[in-house]
């Protein structure tokens, strides 16, 4: 079954062009294509329709932009990964976007293969990280002192596995763990630490040295 894709995005020729591309993918195709925040929500809020896989979600957009979009979203459905694509080349949009729990902040000149990696990779991961955002992230980390938290032996074992490329599933099999338990983990570590990703798992990391570039 093909993964369901959402397009939010004002630009009406961008968005059809993205659509085309995107249902050339094998195992992606465009469901619904929304102008603003507004349209999103009122598509999430239809029970008549299947949620999506993944969002692409514009920033800039008229009646409710990308930021206000992102919050709802994480507040009524924190389980839908997005991914940002957008023309906007701030460091500083992209860690606000990031903590915000978008899964990756993509260029609007991405390549095709780009593109279909990072929608393979959220899904498959949980994020995608281009140059740019990794960049953006590793500069945070010298702007802001480490904080440790008290952290239990299987979640720091956890912690570490979440910032390889490993699966929920396969971290959940390698220590030899339901994935309901792994759940709680991570749900216990997105408490404790204030954080609301798989991104912001691994910044916690990186900041304090239990994992290393």
């Amino acid at each position: 079954m093909k993964k369901k894709v959402y397009i939010v995005d004002d630009h009406a020729l961008f968005s059809q062009s993205l659509s085309v591309l995107i249902n050339h993918f094998e195992e992606y195709e465009v469901t619904f294509q929304g102008q603003n925040g507004r349209d999103l929500i009122f598509r999430l809020q239809d029970n008549t329709h299947e949620a999506p896989d993944i969002i692409l979600l514009d920033l800039n957009m008229p009646v409710m932009n990308g930021v206000e979009t992102m919050d709802w979203v994480m507040k009524n459905h924190p389980s839908i990964p997005v991914l940002v694509l957008s023309m906007q080349d701030d460091a500083n949009l992209i860690l606000e976007m990031i903590k915000k729990g978008v899964k990756g902040y993509l260029l609007k000149d991405i390549t095709p293969t780009l593109l279909k990696k990072a929608l393979d990779d959220t899904l498959n991961f949980g994020f995608y990280h281009t140059e740019k955002v990794t960049k953006a992230l590793i500069n945070s980390l010298h702007q802001n002192k480490p904080h440790m938290y008290e952290i239990k032996d299987k979640e720091m074992t956890f912690l570490k596995l979440a910032c390889t490329e490993k699966t929920y599933k396969e971290i959940a099999d390698e220590m030899h763990m339901s994935p309901k338990t792994i759940d709680g983990y991570r749900e216990s570590l997105f408490e404790k630490l204030e954080v609301k990703s798989r991104v912001g798992l691994v910044l916690y990391a990186i900041k304090n040295n239990i994992y290393r570039l």
